[in-house]
């Protein structure tokens, strides 16, 4: 009996439901649906915004061409039968609840924090009578068309679905800040590479693209009227991000949905500005750079500089000006103190004002920081700026928790709004080696590699005194590219940082109630994954495809 118990473990998987992020309500059936050839959206509302229009266009191409057979033995061959025999449903019906307020996708998205609205219900009958999505916004049904293409597979030429009736009621995220963060100055990222990342972030309704977009190794960020920083501090001319590539990557990422929060850090991490301002930076490329940075090359902005302090918030000024978020990042991580004491212009300057440094250091940051509040933008900083810091940071300034997972209660104890982002959990590039030369039996500073498995086990609210959970914003993936371009950044990122994107959408409970389980996850991250590498993400896997295919007979 064991035997036969067994062999029908292998044998016949049970179906696996494809969503991801699963959403926190959900129906279905066993019945198999087929897509009508004359299939069709139609927006039911006045003054559709072209977005939305675009959005459901991509919608019926990806459906059409995604061509993903299911992910069972025999690869859906087997419901050949049942498809046979199913009806066919010819159209979706899309559109906003009544009362409702008709603006572009790309508005929504920008919203502040807190203010958007992504919920959506979604019904599909197994009968083949009409679907339905309804939303309170245009955000909200790009989340359900999103949802709704993952539904299909194809077998032969009939495009099918095959656990309907499905019926998804307010559906909404658990936290709205759900993203990932690219370094594009270590390592430059051409716009292309930057938009197929967001294509794979939107799949999985992500909502913020962290840019990380200048460091100490280059600066490929034009501003204007600070277009020399660029020209001198990126790698070469045409390793830089225009005006125009800028606007495009973040109107690009609003139409699917994800508002971009660019990264400008500093003081540290500021020494490609050197290349066109030498004035303005303390240790250029001191060496051994050990003693002067956290990584090569050395350099900080002179904070204790009226005139570095004027510079930098009006080099802020003028990007963020620019930009659409509510969110900006001045960084403020790893400031290394031995820096300023070795630059004779600090001290003096020190000296001056009567100032210890880190008097200076809140006086550079209540400065850079009102330049961003002026224009209605919220500051976000690393979390060294809230802990280890004694600097002025206003109410509502934003602070991603890095260093551990440990340290996001403290942060909230100081009444300032987290984003998870810990090393320990959702750091992408741990685990690779000692990228540092002379270092043969080196090891990565965060070690172990974080596999997705950790990140979905990540507890958002652990530690965190029940008064303090509203502000936990949510969280995100990060991706440090000393070892990454664009030839390995698909591998890298994918599906792994899916990961968190359903921890931060679903929450802690499947829609039965149950708490979120890798051993559940697996099989429905896996047909992401396989989707995703049908829409041109080289999206790495996760076993071999014989594991895939039978869930839950490789598990340990």
């Amino acid at each position: 009996m064991r035997l036969i118990q067994a062999l029908l473990l292998f044998t016949v998987p049970l179906p696996v439901f494809s969503l991801w992020p699963i959403p926190r309500s959900l129906q279905t059936g066993t019945s198999f649906l087929k897509l009508s050839s004359g299939f069709d959206i139609s927006l039911d509302l006045d003054n559709a915004p072209s977005d939305l229009s675009d959005a459901t266009s991509r919608t019926l191409t990806h459906i059409r061409s995604d061509k993903l057979e299911r992910l069972t033995v025999g690869r859906g061959a087997n419901d050949a039968k049942a498809i046979s025999s199913a009806p066919s449903i010819s159209r979706l019906s899309v559109s906003l609840s009544k009362g409702a307020t008709v603006r572009p996708i790309a508005q929504e998205a920008v919203q502040p924090l807190g203010k958007r609205s992504e919920g959506y219900s979604l019904t599909v009958p197994a009968d083949g009578s009409q679907a339905t999505l309804t939303a309170n916004s245009t955000l909200g049904l790009l989340r359900g068309l999103t949802t709704f293409e993952q539904l299909w597979y194809t077998q032969g030429d009939t495009i099918y679905a095959f656990q309907t009736p499905v019926k998804i009621t307010n559906d909404a995220p658990a936290y709205p800040y759900r993203g990932l963060m690219l370094d594009t100055a270590r390592n430059f990222f051409a716009v292309a590479d930057i938009k197929r990342t967001l294509d794979a972030m939107s799949m999985v309704k992500m909502s913020m693209f962290h840019w990380h977009v200048t460091d100490s190794q280059s600066f490929p960020l034009e501003i204007p009227g600070f277009t020399d920083v660029a020209q001198k501090g990126a790698y070469s001319t045409t390793q830089l991000y225009s005006t125009l590539d800028v606007q495009s990557i973040v109107s690009y990422a609003a139409q699917r949905g994800i508002d971009v929060l660019v990264e400008i850090d500093m003081p540290g991490h500021s020494g490609s500005i050197s290349a066109a301002h030498p004035e303005h930076i303390a240790c250029p490329q001191a060496t051994p750079w050990s003693s002067f940075a956290a990584e090569p090359p050395s350099g900080q902005l002179r904070l204790a500089s009226p005139a570095t302090v004027n510079f930098t918030a009006s080099m802020l000024t003028a990007i963020a000006r620019t930009l659409p978020s509510t969110l900006f990042s001045t960084g403020g991580d790893e400031v290394n103190d031995n820096c300023y004491v070795q630059d004779a212009p600090t001290q003096a300057e020190l000296k001056a004002s009567n100032q210890t440094l880190e008097q200076a250091l809140d006086t550079f940051t209540k400065a850079t920081h009102k330049s961003l509040i002026d224009l209605g933008k919220t500051p976000v900083v690393w979390e060294e700026m809230a802990l280890e810091h004694n600097v002025t940071l206003a109410n509502q300034t934003v602070v991603i928790v890095w260093i551990s997972s440990q340290n996001a209660a403290a942060v909230a104890a100081k009444n300032l709004h987290v984003v998870h982002g810990p090393s320990d959990y959702f750091y992408l590039d741990c685990g690779a080696g000692e990228w540092i030369g002379n270092d043969p039996s080196g090891n990565s500073w965060c070690d172990p590699f974080k596999t997705w498995q950790k990140a979905y086990t990540f507890n958002p609210l652990a530690n965190i005194p029940a008064q303090k959970t509203p502000l936990i914003l949510g969280g995100q993936q990060l991706l440090w590219t000393e070892q990454s371009s664009p030839e390995n950044v698909d591998s890298i990122v994918w599906p792994r940082a899916a990961s968190s994107a359903e921890v931060f959408w679903t929450g802690p409970t499947l829609p039965d109630g149950t708490p979120l389980s890798v051993e559940t996850a697996l099989p429905r991250l896996h047909d992401i994954r396989y989707r995703m590498v049908q829409r041109g993400i080289k999206a790495i896997a996760l076993q071999p495809q014989w594991c895939a295919l039978r869930p839950g007979a490789c598990d340990g």
